[in-house]
């Protein structure tokens, strides 16, 4: 269940009976948050949504600070195993898919990435020479780097080269730039035309851009690809609930597979705290740590 901001201030706000703002509380927050998790069985996630909204309503709507007053109820924390597909699943899976939904299929589950960190790759960002793909302000804002598979050189420097078409047809027609991020469009106002900064998987029309009010090329939608794969997914005959994410799951679980360090694995797919990767560890079909049943004895 997850709920807009809105909706949770009108929610807050019957809760505590149209209490006049000035007149709120932590306490009223507090007991808020227990009921959403006790009554309502919220998820934990849900329940962080509605904290987060109503603290920036206290913080900067009433001037208070009341982190340190809240100690409500906790919504437990679910945790789920990862859906992961078998090498023979993900195969099947490709075989499906043709043309740029392939290649992009192909460079998450190779690369390990988000859905959004591939569609937002930039030219500049992929080094063929050293086999290495950068990821720029991925989740959490952070940079970080993963292996580029030798397997898909040809095919990504093949799609570059048409990619590059495109490209000069742009600028031979002087139309606007890609976007950027904030700070760079501000500061190198021309950057957005040059091509390195240019989509790797740029859409093939131009579209009006939401930020800033402009005609200009977008990467490709996520839908498009989500749309693609879960075509190929029927079509391979796979019944488990899979995804795009879950070519990310599969890259991280056969890697683990095949004996790689949990740290290196944590690295490649950025996670901050480890115990997000040790997730895999529970859905490697691999006995990774060597353990022999009594039974076998």
């Amino acid at each position: 269940m997850v709920i807009n901001q809105c909706i949770v201030k009108q929610r807050f706000r019957a809760f505590v009976h149209d209490k006049n703002p000035p007149g709120l509380e932590g306490k009223d927050l507090q007991d808020f948050l227990s009921q959403l998790a006790v009554e309502r069985r919220v998820s934990a996630s849900t329940q962080n949504q509605a904290l987060n909204a109503i603290v920036f309503l206290y913080r900067h709507l009433l001037d208070k600070n009341i982190e340190g007053e809240i100690s409500a109820v906790r919504a437990r924390q679910k945790r789920r195993l990862p859906v992961v597909l078998t090498l023979k699943e993900v195969k099947s899976l490709f075989d499906q898919t043709k043309g740029v939904y392939r290649l992009m299929a192909m460079l998450i589950y190779g690369c390990g990435l988000r859905l959004l960190e591939a569609l937002s790759l930039r030219i500049k960002d992929i080094d063929l020479e050293q086999n290495l793909i950068i990821i720029r302000a991925g989740k959490g804002d952070k940079d970080r780097r993963t292996v580029l598979p030798e397997t898909l050189k040809d095919d990504l420097i093949h799609h570059i080269e048409k990619t590059k078409t495109l490209y000069d047809q742009d600028r031979s027609k002087d139309l606007n730039g890609v976007h950027l991020p904030d700070a760079l469009e501000r500061k190198y106002p021309n950057a957005g035309k040059e091509w390195g900064w240019f989509w790797v998987f740029p859409s093939k029309s131009l579209s009006f851009d939401p930020r800033t009010h402009i005609v200009r090329r977008h990467h490709i939608h996520p839908a498009a690809l989500q749309k693609a794969v879960k075509t190929a997914i029927a079509g391979a005959g796979i019944i488990k609930q899979a995804s795009v994410h879950t070519l990310r799951h599969s890259f991280a679980t056969h890697l683990l597979e095949q004996g790689y360090d949990i740290r290196t694995i944590q690295e490649l797919l950025g996670h901050q705290n480890l115990q997000t990767t040790m997730i895999y560890t529970h859905v490697a079909t691999k006995n990774i740590l060597g353990v022999k049943s009594p039974l076998d004895r």
